[in-house]
């Protein structure tokens, strides 16, 4: 049993969150070697947590999509694995003047389906992403005012106003290209029949069961990927999916529970991995409704939450207690803001009491149904409890609850789920906040918000944008939109013959490194 734990090196991790957002060049850290002699061929075998809301990158809407497709999907930018620093990908991009940015695309790019990733295919794919009915990424774009051609591998993006941000936003799902063709083609069936340009090509999805990936020999990396293939088995019980992995059944698990440690420690032949990540447990509300509408029971929420004994008690102690949606070593964190809601249960009562609940009130609450995410919702509702306000839960799949809560139904009034992390800190704020975002129930927002999480993209000086960062941070905290629980530590189980593999800081495994031994 091998163990890579760099969850241990708390002195570098605030050295790798400080470096997020360009503070400096990205390159090693000092972390454990994970590169070793890549051999050709042979199909992975992962044991994967959620089913995909869609295999449309853009009109997916569940943060456990990505690993899957990252697979069928490259992005015009990347970003490194320890900074999260965005890098080229696809294309190399230039800001000739702060309301201009252009994109030079890599040439000999091929769709699976044959057809070529050129200027137009990229004009395509970003017009649909910021305009499309069902897109769910419109907000990522929104500084674009318009979208030309201006040579066959060039495109150029005029901008509303200046927006730093942007290179970041294209390594995520607004920058993954999907083929025109088949779009045309298929329409809303490409939720289930994509095809992009990555590494992998898409060969079949049985619903909460397999989804299937091959090689797709045209891909522009040459020499790659290393892998004929991967197959991810849809295990929503993390405990079968290790056990799936001590059998030999899967070659891999990821995002497993910090209860599990132990098991894969005592595990012949299996590698532990932990890893820091921006991975936040948090209940998301749905502020546009009653009673959330009201400051006050927001925030006796918030002071109901002990997220020391949430840590403790529902992620074994591997994490950290989340007082905003980003960690405390991140370089945007805002420490005036941080003590805000102290645990205090009788002030909490006092609150509701002010907003007219003095008898408390009950609240339905979306959650999903494997074991680890049972026990947190018991634990929430044991501590919300203690201050008179009871939750009705109704559980399900993640892409089932979370579509339930985010998309048109807006069945809850709570969420209890993960923001999974985003590469630039206004990504966060603007997904989960600003006004008509996906991840904002209510689709509303106090227009000052929306002003500075737009003037947080105005400038590259990171002092100048954490100043502003304060400033959101303090309504988005103080206004209780959300209440962050904890940040949880990534933890993967590997066999012994699945080399090379790299953990990054969103937590979500990439496997473009991986090969068979």
């Amino acid at each position: 049993m091998r163990v890579i734990d760099l969850g241990q090196r708390q002195l570098r991790r605030r050295d790798i969150l400080a470096l997020m957002g360009g503070a400096a060049a990205a390159g090693t850290l000092g972390l454990p070697a994970f590169a070793e002699e890549a051999k050709k061929g042979g199909v992975l075998k992962v044991a994967a947590p959620a089913n995909p809301s869609s295999l449309d990158p853009a009109t997916g809407g569940a943060g456990s999509d990505h690993s899957i497709l990252w697979t069928m999907y490259d992005t015009l930018v990347e970003w490194d694995y320890e900074t999260l620093k965005p890098k080229p990908g696809m294309a190399k991009w230039a800001f000739p003047d702060p309301k201009t940015m252009v994109l030079d695309i890599t040439g000999g790019i091929k769709f699976h389906d044959g057809t070529t990733l050129d200027a137009e295919a990229v004009k395509f794919n970003l017009e649909r992403n910021r305009s499309d009915q069902r897109s769910n990424v419109k907000p990522d774009l929104s500084s674009v005012e318009s979208i030309e051609v201006t040579g066959p591998l060039q495109v150029t993006l005029k901008l509303k106003n200046p927006d730093s941000a942007l290179p970041a936003i294209l390594s995520d799902r607004a920058g993954m290209m999907v083929s025109p063709t088949n779009i045309k083609a298929l329409g809303n069936d490409t939720d289930r029949k994509p095809v992009g340009a990555g590494p992998w090509k898409f060969v079949r999805w049985n619903d909460n069961e397999i989804i299937v990936v091959t090689r797709h020999e045209d891909y522009w990396r040459k020499g790659r990927p290393y892998l004929d293939g991967i197959e991810f088995n849809i295990i929503t019980e993390n405990a079968t999916a290790l056990r799936s992995v001590v059998a030999g059944q899967n070659d891999m698990a990821f995002q497993l529970p910090a209860r599990l440690k132990p098991v894969i420690e005592r595990a012949k032949n299996l590698t532990t991995v932990t890893s820091p990540t921006l991975y936040c447990i948090q209940l998301y509300f749905n502020y546009a409704r009653a009673p959330l509408d009201n400051v006050k029971v927001r925030q006796a929420i918030n002071f109901a939450l002990d997220r020391d004994v949430f840590v403790k008690a529902a992620l074994s102690g591997l994490g950290e207690p989340a007082r905003m949606t980003l960690p405390s070593s991140h370089w945007a964190y805002n420490r005036d803001v941080a003590n805000t809601y102290p645990h205090d249960p009788e002030r909490a009562k006092k609150l509701l009491a002010e907003a007219g609940y003095k008898d408390g009130l009950e609240l339905t609450i979306g959650g999903y149904t494997d074991q680890d995410s049972v026990r947190r919702g018991e634990v929430i509702q044991d501590q919300l409890g203690k201050a008179g306000i009871r939750l009705k839960f109704t559980r399900g799949t993640i892409a089932e609850i979370s579509a339930q809560f985010f998309a048109t139904e807006k069945k809850f009034d709570l969420l209890v789920s993960a923001w999974t992390g985003r590469p630039d800190p206004s990504m966060t704020y603007a997904l989960g906040f600003d006004k008509d975002a996906y991840y904002n129930a209510g689709r509303t927002a106090d227009p000052e918000l929306s002003r500075l999480i737009r003037e947080s993209r105005v400038s590259e000086d990171l002092s100048k944008r954490a100043e502003i960062f304060a400033k959101i941070q303090k309504i988005t905290v103080e206004s209780a939109l959300s209440a962050p629980l904890a940040f949880q530590f990534e933890l993967d189980a590997l066999s012994a013959k699945v080399k090379s593999f790299r953990p990054n800081l969103l937590g979500k495994p990439k496997f473009e490194n991986i090969s068979l031994g």
